[in-house]
């Protein structure tokens, strides 16, 4: 019986990379989506060209009673050997001019549901004495970025999350560690293209990343040559943060 990973936001940018990377490595793909179906079905395709099976879950990662009920079922299926929390959103504005509703929907759905996805599937693996947990941060998490108090929050926290998870569960064999990609191109950077000369000359690398140098991070951290990699922030920044 293949392995099963679960990616959140697993069918577009970063989490399609890391879901197709998945596929690659022989894993049996679910891919949770929140509301375009085209392009959850387009990864599926991709996925299962490399003969591994993909199922698509579609819920909202801060609705917990979806989320819960959704992973709990899927958890009567099988293990879920790697998990790796990826969805997010992004509403920027200057602090002083944030609408409530801007702080409270990028919370929700970039930190609370760390809680509503992480707790079972943990529980599960913590049983178990086998899994990896990967999640998903940003360079806005570990360094202020001006117009995402909210963004920054929220990716700070999960790895505050991640840190204190890493300990509680690595001595049953699970590894929680962090992946905390700089400036990608993907949808959710889409909006500055116009700007994206201008960024390159404040990156040493000199390059927008692309969402294979997060997948390929990703997959190092869920190999066994990353066994003894406990509660770390694995940055891919081209050296914007360091």
């Amino acid at each position: 019986m293949a392995k099963r990973a679960l990616v959140t936001g697993g069918s577009r940018g970063i989490g399609r990379a890391i879901s197709i990377m998945l596929a690659k490595n022989g894993y049996d793909v679910l891919i949770n989506y929140r509301g375009k179906i085209e392009a959850a079905e387009e990864t599926k395709k991709e996925i299962e060209k490399y003969n591994v099976a993909c199922t698509l879950l579609q819920f909202d990662v801060s609705d917990f009673k979806k989320a819960k009920e959704t992973i709990e079922e899927e958890l009567k299926n099988g293990p879920i050997e790697v998990l790796v929390v990826n969805a997010g959103v992004r509403k920027d504005t200057l602090f002083p001019l944030m609408k409530s509703e801007d702080w409270d929907t990028v919370i929700d759905v970039n930190l609370k549901s760390f809680y509503y996805i992480v707790k079972p599937i943990s529980k599960s693996m913590f049983d178990a004495k086998n899994g990896k947990i990967i999640v998903i941060s940003s360079t806005s998490g570990q360094t202020g970025m001006p117009g995402q108090a909210n963004y920054c929050a929220s990716k700070a926290g999960i790895i505050g999350a991640a840190k204190a998870l890493s300990v509680e569960l690595a001595r049953r064999n699970v590894n929680v560690n962090v992946v905390s990609p700089g400036f990608i191109d993907t949808e959710m950077t889409g909006d500055l293209k116009d700007k994206f000369e201008e960024i390159k000359k404040t990156i040493p690398s000199r390059r927008i990343g692309n969402v294979d140098d997060v997948a390929n991070a990703v997959e190092f951290l869920i190999s066994d040559k990353a066994s003894y990699i406990v509660g770390q922030v694995l940055a891919v920044n081209g050296g914007m943060f360091t």
